[in-house]
């Protein structure tokens, strides 16, 4: 304390300053006490007679004072924090078990199939997923990769990478050869350049979309792809590839745990220049909807007439409201949130888009005319920013036709987030307003709405393949499930949620992760499923840690963690892929050798592979994770069964009760015959249930 005793003089009660709260602040300065005011002073503890400083050396102490406090509490408040941790059971931490180094710095990566596609500088390459050996690396460009797709198409993978110029390139993978079909967006003139912002192929590779941006604009091109003529053409080459090509490769690593029929796929890709594939044919273009404006109609009759066939019902571009009404509307708005309005406002960002291929169904047919193979996608759904409206547009039709929609599904308050599950039956539609719409596309009806708890809203969507509770584990049930799902919503509070939802009951929400309020540095910044593993989830926090999250017990089974000298080179977005069809998933770290330097020369890159069935806590899980049918048909897992199913089984344990029933036999005849004839029912639907 800064100041000095004088025995004559009393002091004030005044609160001691530890007891203060609030944020630091600039205490208002003080006067001396004038000597006529000495008899009103009350004496509260001699030993506390202390004279008052003079300034600015009483403000300075008051300071000094409050930063101690404070800084006292900040200490007591880490201890406790540090005891509370140090009596938890940390998770087990599981290192890789392989590793794949790079001489450049890897910018996208992406998994499919047995293949690893890592995007970097002038290219990309492609990495066996087993042993990490390079088959192949495409370097032809003057620029960086910057993101890269790839799509299974069942014996074939199609590549989509996308360079520094927003350049978007298909690539046809197929056995051991690379196959450039085109680049979608490549012009002569750079000025007139346009970029790539997503890219989406649907189910079985039959068309592939484009979200394409450029001067002020943005748009959607569609194309249809001719694959099948394409598997043709690579199966019989009329031209030959050059035996001379050479490919150029890195210096490999391998993961250790190989058999012998994955190194009899360690056969080198080549690029096959020579061979020329169809091109993709050009069937749409989508632009944003425009804004609502006046009316050019002079009746109602007008309206009517410019609609056919109800295409395009519900998109509010149809009307008869006049340019009087709107303004008037506008003015009475502008009056009421006045004091909300005035400012300066932002320019608002350029519309995007989101969009999915969709199957048949009850709500979108395919055409009798139109010939092919069943289950083809018929319809394109999309969604652009801002907008409330889900819009449907057929996919059977050619350039020369006008890209209007053939259905709209309008929503209450704006789309901020969707997802389509992987099985395309699911879609989910998470609005501005935190309300979660969910539909089942193969029945043509919504399962339910739900809403997110007040203050929380959509940031992503992730849907799990279904699974059971059995015997204490996850597991997958056989057969297909219908009306039955569940996915995990992260929100932009970093809360993560479970949604279940069901045929017959309405969809519930539950908190899986809560909000971080003392220790920001848990945030959750991204989630992924993981497919080999029923019921479990990746979590990457803000502090570079990677868990693995069981969703139906909401607790945390174990972490992956590089070597400690990798750290995650940006823990808020990381860098990873994991396998839909392998127990495995990548993660980058880096190296850097030396700490001043920013040279790639003193970093050592790498992509570090995670399998989960080297595990002990995992190892069972990934390779017993599916229930047999005789386990499903327990009346425990009836909400997994079709309704017809549930009927049937119902029916077949009545009659079992009454078989076990010893006074059957006293039973009149008459009172047998209902039940002789539900038994005859039961064997009925059975049969049919062995002939679909």
């Amino acid at each position: 304390m800064m100041s000095f005793p004088r025995g004559s003089q009393t002091q004030k009660i005044r609160h001691p300053i530890g007891t203060r709260k609030g944020p630091l602040e600039v205490p208002p300065p003080t006067e001396d006490w004038p000597k006529d005011d000495e008899e009103d002073n009350v004496l509260v503890d001699p030993d506390e007679e202390l004279d008052s400083l003079p300034q600015p050396y009483r403000m300075i102490n008051k300071l000094v004072n409050l930063l101690f406090d404070q800084s006292w509490e900040i200490i007591e408040e880490r201890n406790a924090l540090r005891e509370t941790e140090s009596s938890q059971i940390q998770p087990t931490v599981f290192p890789p078990l392989g590793e794949i180094q790079l001489n450049k710095m890897p910018n996208c990566m992406a998994v499919s199939q047995d293949y690893v596609f890592i995007g970097g500088a002038k290219g990309f390459a492609i990495y066996n997923i087993y042993n990490a050996k390079q088959i192949y690396a495409w370097e032809k460009l003057k620029v960086d990769v910057t993101s890269i797709w790839a799509t299974d198409l069942g014996n074939e993978i199609l590549i989509a990478p996308v360079d520094e110029m927003g350049v978007i390139r298909l690539f046809y993978f197929y056995k051991e050869g690379l196959y450039l079909v085109k680049a979608i967006n490549e012009v002569d003139d750079t000025s007139k350049q346009t970029t790539c912002i997503k890219m989406e192929v649907s189910q079985g590779g039959d068309f592939a979309a484009f979200l394409l941006q450029g001067a002020g604009d943005i748009w959607l091109d569609v194309y249809k792809l001719p694959k099948e003529t394409w598997l043709k053409k690579v199966e019989n080459p009329q031209l030959t590839s050059n035996p001379k090509k050479k490919v150029r490769q890195l210096q490999l690593n391998t993961l250790g745990l190989t058999s012998a029929d994955q190194l009899e796929m360690d056969t080198n890709a080549c690029f096959k220049g020579d061979i020329k594939l169809s091109l993709p044919v050009y069937i749409m273009k989508i632009k944003p909807p425009k804004p609502v404006t006046g009316t050019t109609f002079k009746s109602p009759l007008e309206v009517f007439a410019k609609i056919k066939d109800c295409y395009g019902l519900g998109s509010g571009q149809n009307h008869f409201i006049k340019d009087s009404q709107w303004e008037q509307q506008a003015e009475i708005f502008q009056a009421s949130y006045k004091k909300y309005l005035d400012g300066e406002w932002e320019e608002e960002p350029l519309s995007t888009a989101t969009f999915y291929f969709l199957l048949p169904s009850c709500l979108f047919a395919m055409p009798t005319e139109v010939k092919g193979p069943t289950g083809m996608t018929c319809v394109l759904g999309i969604h652009w920013t801002r907008s409330h409206n889900f819009f449907l547009y057929s996919l059977n039709r050619t350039l020369k036709d006008k890209a209007d929609p053939e259905g709209v599904w309008p929503c209450a308050a704006p789309i901020a987030v969707s997802q389509l599950s992987c099985s395309s039956s699911y879609l989910l539609l998470a609005c501005e307003d935190g309300v979660l719409t969910l539909w089942d596309l193969a029945k043509g009806f919504p399962l339910g709405i739900a809403a997110l708890p007040q203050g929380c809203f959509c940031q992503s969507i992730h849907f799990l393949k279904y699974f059971l509770v059995h015997k204490g584990q996850n597991m997958y049930p056989e057969g297909p499930v219908k009306s039955q799902m569940k996915c995990v919503v992260l929100c932009t509070d970093a809360s993560l949620h479970l949604l279940e939802a069901s045929g017959t009951q309405g969809p519930t929400i539950s908190v899986l992760v809560e909000r971080p309020v003392k220790h920001l540095d848990k945030t959750i910044c991204a989630v992924a499923p993981v497919p080999a593993l029923p019921g479990m989830v990746l979590i990457f926090s803000k502090n570079g840690s990677v868990c693995l999250m069981d969703v139906a017990k909401r607790e945390i089974i174990c972490a992956f963690a590089p070597p400690g000298a990798f750290p995650l080179e940006v823990p808020w977005k990381p860098m990873f892929a994991v396998s839909p069809d392998h127990p495995c998933f990548l993660l980058r770290g880096d190296y850097s050798h030396e700490t001043e330097s920013t040279d790639d020369a003193g970093i050592q890159y790498s992509v570090f592979y995670f399998n989960f069935e080297a595990c002990p806590l995992l190892e069972n899980i990934s390779k017993n994770c599916t229930i047999p049918q005789r386990d499903l048909d327990n009346m425990a897992f009836l909400q997994a069964l079709p309704l017809e199913k549930r009927c049937e089984r119902f029916l077949q344990k009545s009659y079992r009760k009454l078989e076990k029933n010893p006074e059957k036999e006293q039973a009149p005849e008459k009172e047998q015959e209902p039940w002789a004839r539900l038994q005859r029912y039961s064997l009925l639907l059975q049969r049919q249930s062995f002939k679909k």
